[in-house]
């Protein structure tokens, strides 16, 4: 019995996935559930299981080839004899320079040049943004203090981005309208809030979600977030980590140089807030970004109003500290 190893599918939006490493070589004993082989996704390198036992078998796909879902890369056989009959590579297809190369852009006009493969992880961030461009934005920026903020989450010893998701968290639950997202069927309202903080995990952009960080407490979100940080670390983070936040949050708070940007709306959210740093006058600029066919400007006007209230009264915060 030939029983095939096929690419798995990890989340909705995977199409393909790069084969980084295979743990067994060809006539090694393979048992179910064993890890043998793994692959980088759009946001990790992740396991593949065998489902039976047996022994590696090829045809096997070549290290760094990209693979469609549910192809096979690899085989499981029932006995080592019938693995020196399938050995084998399947290689990567190539694809010529000149179908990865700007459409609207004449590169031959300019210095040398070559085409590197991206990444998984800034591929998918390619694609992910390519898909913003027909959400309708517009920005609205404030500017408030945030050093009382930054204070109070040092002295209940919590992280400043921490601190910072909860406010946005308790500011989205007051005002629905930012818990909904545009749909083709119609306004899709969310029944919690589930914040996406923008992680540079040095490879690329990661978006790690706090599920329902308005309502749980602060210890219960801290943990979460460290071990969130640990897989981002170990490239091993999952899609349920990252997908689905109904709010997003980027904070370039650490880069003193940056005194402005504007996000992009992510594709299922209606607005991502941006946060840079504190300026010489000790005011911070909070850029909100938001898809107009669910949110006007004088929502986002009082939202962020009702985040500055509540930057300068941390009673929300003192009531976590008691549950800490």
């Amino acid at each position: 019995m030939k029983t095939e190893i096929t690419m798995p599918v990890l989340s909705d939006t995977m199409q393909t996935g790069r084969l980084t490493r295979w743990n067994k070589a060809v006539g090694e004993t393979v048992k179910k559930g064993e890890a043998v082989a793994e692959v980088e996704t759009d946001k990790a390198i992740l396991d593949v299981e065998a489902f039976a036992d047996g022994y590696l078998a090829g045809p096997l796909v070549a290290v760094d080839t990209d693979i469609p879902v549910r192809q096979a890369i690899g085989y499981i056989v029932d006995t080592q004899e019938a693995t020196q009959a399938s050995n084998g590579t399947i290689h990567a297809v190539q694809v010529p320079a000149s179908a990865l190369a700007p459409e609207d852009t004449d590169l031959h006009m300019g210095p040398p040049y070559t085409i590197e493969r991206p990444g998984m992880l800034r591929a998918a961030v390619a694609h992910n943004m390519s898909a913003t461009l027909d959400t309708p934005t517009f920005l609205i920026s404030s500017r408030f203090v945030m050093a009382p903020l930054h204070t109070a989450a040092r002295q209940v010893g919590l992280s400043l981005t921490l601190a910072l998701t909860r406010a946005c968290a308790l500011t989205v639950a007051e005002d629905p309208w930012f818990n909904h997202v545009w749909t083709r069927q119609g306004l899709a309202r969310r029944s919690r809030v589930d914040v996406g903080v923008a992680v540079d995990s040095g490879g690329g952009l990661i978006t790690p979600v706090l599920r329902d960080a308005a309502v749980r407490p602060l210890k219960e979100l801290a943990e979460d977030w460290r071990i969130m940080l640990g897989k981002i670390k170990r490239g091993r983070i999952y899609p349920e980590d990252y997908q689905g936040a109904s709010f997003y949050l980027s904070n370039l708070g650490v880069f003193p140089e940056v005194e402005r940007f504007n996000a992009i709306v992510p594709v299922g959210a209606s607005a991502i807030l941006a946060v840079a740093a504190a300026g010489s006058d000790g005011r911070t600029d909070f850029t909100l970004s938001c898809d107009h066919r669910v949110i006007f400007g004088a929502d986002a006007a009082r939202f962020l109003q009702r985040l500055g209230k509540r930057l300068e009264d941390l009673c929300w915060l003192a009531a976590d500290e008691r549950r800490l």
